[in-house]
């Protein structure tokens, strides 16, 4: 279980933030920090994997603490912004104090979520290999994204396809419709629909339209054996 601990100092925001945490699998919200001095405590007195800073926190900046905790190593967990600071500054010294990823204000949950299941990847390579090579670390975490979106159609992103996947071997059904991996992953129905298609066109899934007594036909999404394999290897 991944630790988190939510720091901003707007509590609707960080209650918001929490609910998010919430709806991943593998995540604990374990507390909420609305300053500098709460944020200390947490981590001195709980294990915190991972922190969801903002920068603007009252009159104090996030990135002044950021930049405090890891001078005097008086913690060394990994930090994802939350925040709406835009300008290059803020952004070049969040990349440098080490921060995993910078979320901008206001965003949705998919961007949440991609955010969360990419770090638990980069976190979960950490944790199974004593020793790594050029392989591993280009396939987890420096190209990545470039070696695979590019076999994908446009506007569709392998990060979101993963988490449509994972979404999909959760479900555990033979046949399911967009709205149940929608439910289940927090994702857009319409964004859901086109990477179940896409799915579909690569032979991933197969299709089938169900014709009940009265109203409209469902459409489901059906996963064999064979399929099922070739998504856990994928994921």
């Amino acid at each position: 279980m991944i630790n988190v601990l939510i720091l901003d100092d707007d509590p609707m925001v960080a209650k918001w933030n929490k609910s998010y945490v919430g709806k991943l699998e593998g995540f604990s919200a374990v507390g909420i920090a609305h300053n500098y001095e709460d944020a200390k405590r947490f981590l001195k007195d709980k294990r915190i994997d991972l922190l969801l800073l903002d920068i603007y926190i009252g009159a104090d900046n996030g990135l002044e603490l950021l930049k405090e905790l890891r001078a005097e190593s008086l913690w060394e967990g990994d930090v994802i912004l939350i925040t709406a600071a835009s300008d290059a500054g803020s952004v070049k010294k969040a990349m440098q104090y080490g921060a995993v990823d910078y979320i901008m204000k206001p965003f949705d949950f998919e961007r949440f979520q991609e955010a969360m299941m990419k770090y638990q990847s980069r976190r979960k390579l950490f944790e199974e290999h004593d020793v790594l090579d050029q392989e591993k670390l280009d396939e987890h975490w420096f190209t990545q994204e470039e070696k695979k979106v590019g076999e994908l159609p446009k506007g569709l992103s392998e990060n979101t396809l993963l988490m449509v996947m994972h979404g999909i071997i959760k479900l555990g059904k033979p046949a399911f419709s967009t709205e149940d991996v929608a439910t289940g992953t927090g994702i857009s129905r319409v964004t859901v629909r086109k990477y179940l298609k896409y799915m579909a066109e690569t032979g991933l899934l197969g299709e089938r339209l169900t014709y009940g007594t009265v109203g409209r036909p469902q459409h489901l999404f059906l996963l064999d054996d064979e399929q099922k394999e070739k998504i856990l290897e994928r994921v």
